[in-house]
């Protein structure tokens, strides 16, 4: 890596850490160094796990703590992630990322005409709900090929849930993406375990330090922060579909 990577990295994970997006920079940081980017995918895929288990840890110390819908939302996205795994062969995901990036920018959107002062939260979700949501996002995630927190934080934002434990549980459900993500990489050759490690250190030193500032930043701040990097990524993910279903061959 250069030397300009591991800064990147960390940048990725405290923008994790604090809104919940910012693992799309990893990949993109990884092949203008010049990485194949099959090798960049597997070795983000696997290091995407740190801050879903620091995530983990932070959603039990949470209110509602493992009664709450967080813990049922991370394990339902496993069974639909492996699913989603073994199906994206057989699509074309072109079409799934334009969904995700009009999803993405117009929660992104919504978020920012909200005024000065956040939305008021709604009631906590129910678990049949909260499993079903789990559900869509492991499908889409895998489908897609992008973390989980860029296809749960605006549907959780739409459902009106609380900001932090939103951001929380998108962080966690990184980790059952991550290992189903992993799996076929790892069978395939294209694992690099040393630089998985490497940028899972980097990836977890930033959340937690993004976890922190964002327990310190107004409610506010952070939501407009979000919503902005919503925008960011949905712009991108409108690219990548245009890419793959135009551009392409």
């Amino acid at each position: 890596m250069g030397l300009g990577t591991p800064t990147a990295v960390l940048l990725a994970g405290w923008l994790i850490g604090a809104t919940g997006i910012g693992g799309v920079l990893v990949v993109p940081v990884l092949t203008l160094q010049g990485l194949a980017p099959q090798e960049a995918i597997a070795a983000s895929a696997l290091a995407f796990a740190f801050p879903g288990l620091a995530a983990l840890y932070w959603l039990r110390r949470a209110p509602g703590g493992w009664s709450g819908p967080g813990p049922t939302l991370v394990l339902s996205a496993l069974p639909s992630a492996l699913l989603g795994a073994g199906l994206v062969r057989r699509l074309r995901p072109g079409w799934l990322l334009a969904g995700l990036a009009l999803l993405a920018v117009a929660s992104g959107a919504r978020g920012l005409r909200g005024g000065s002062a956040p939305a008021a939260a709604q009631g906590e979700l129910p678990r049949p709900a909260a499993a079903g949501l789990g559900a869509l996002v492991g499908l889409g995630s895998a489908l897609t090929g992008t973390g989980g927190p860029v296809l749960m934080i605006p549907l959780l934002m739409l459902l009106r849930q609380p900001l932090d434990r939103s951001i929380a549980a998108a962080q966690a459900i990184q980790l059952p993406l991550a290992l189903c993500v992993t799996l076929p990489h790892c069978q395939a050759g294209r694992l690099d375990l040393a630089l998985a490690l490497g940028l899972g250190v980097l990836l977890l030193a930033g959340s937690l330090a993004g976890q922190w500032a964002a327990r310190r930043i107004a409610v506010r701040t952070l939501q407009r922060g979000v919503c902005l990097l919503l925008l960011a990524t949905g712009f991108w993910l409108a690219w990548r579909a245009i890419h793959l279903t135009v551009l392409s061959p």
